[in-house]
């Protein structure tokens, strides 16, 4: 630029000044432009931008509400709510703008919602929602059919297990998975067919020696295969450890102290736009971090990373 490399805080007033809608709503054709090809799991997860906040103005922290695809480990989309509690109206528009044939919608209890069904089986995908105490009913009597079943020995053929066993870095994690698919127990759980396409429910059982803890967790899910199951409840943690985790270390976005308008929104869109142009840059066999600074030390491997980003763009 005639007068140099603009400073931090011009960079900080444009930003705060772009709408950060008009921003997403450019960030999502182009992901989509990519995404015909998505297959798998599709996490949906919320984080929040803890230092964004701003006392003295009444602002508080960004939450961000994320899709994540877990095996082209790409950012398909993300809407911005104002708080933690607002991620339940958060979840049902954010899955409008997925596309899901032969796609499988995994969620925390806060997106375990019949709207959130209802779209994923009329999208042409799939769900495992997990359930807990914000369906207090509903997650009662899934727990009374198991304690019952396993009282009788899990003997019934609409059960379904499967087990995993993982050693390393000094603890052993065994997993116990189980499906439940009789039609005549999932109409007592479900009598007024309010969970469009459920046709299992799916229990989660791990046990982490190192910590000698045990945890429980019940899903509905729209499927009956028990290793279906065990593939989409691993892959939804992909989206702590290869997104939410890559934020905060590569990019430092715990830390981030942008408030100023919609600063915080927009480089949020940002960092999600660069998380997908530096995955998919593959030349360079290192991390996010390292890929960044090597663009910032070498414009011929910046050229090749901008360069994948014109080939990602929809004809």
């Amino acid at each position: 630029m005639p007068n140099g490399i603009p400073s931090h805080d011009t960079f900080g007033r444009v930003f705060s000044v772009i709408d950060p809608k008009q921003f997403e709503a450019s960030f999502i054709p182009w992901v989509q432009g990519i995404s015909q090809t998505v297959k798998g799991v599709i996490a949906i997860d919320g984080k929040t931008l803890r230092r964004s906040h701003d006392q003295s103005a009444g602002k508080k922290a960004l939450h961000l509400v994320s899709a994540w695809a877990g095996e082209n480990r790409l950012v398909l989309a993300q809407l911005a709510t104002e708080e933690k509690s607002n991620e339940i109206t958060a979840f049902p528009l954010l899955v409008e703008h997925l596309a899901l044939s032969g796609c499988m919608v995994t969620s925390d209890a806060m997106g375990t919602q019949t709207q959130i069904a209802e779209q994923s089986i009329e999208q042409g995908g799939d769900y495992a929602l997990a359930l807990k105490d914000n369906h207090a009913n509903l997650c009662d009597e899934v727990k009374a059919t198991v304690a019952l079943a396993e009282k009788e020995g899990c003997v019934s053929p609409a059960w379904e297990s499967a087990r995993q066993v993982e050693k390393g870095h000094g603890r052993l994690e065994i997993r116990e998975y189980w499906t439940l698919s009789d039609p005549e127990i999932l109409a007592y759980v479900d009598p007024g067919h309010q969970w469009k396409g459920v046709c299992g429910r799916g229990i989660v059982r791990a046990h982490l020696e190192l910590k000698i803890t045990k945890e429980t967790c019940y899903f509905l899910l729209s499927f009956s295969s028990v290793k279906t199951v065990s593939t989409a409840i691993r892959s939804h943690g992909g989206i702590e450890n290869s997104l939410h985790w890559v934020l905060d270390v590569a990019f430092r976005e715990e830390e981030a102290r942008v408030r100023l308008g919609h600063t915080d929104e927009s480089l949020a869109v940002l960092r999600h736009t660069s998380v997908n142009v530096l995955r998919q840059e593959r030349s360079s066999r290192v991390g996010i971090h390292a890929k960044r600074l090597k663009a910032g030390w070498d414009n011929q491997y910046l050229l090749r990373v901008l360069d994948g980003v014109h080939e990602m763009q929809l004809p």
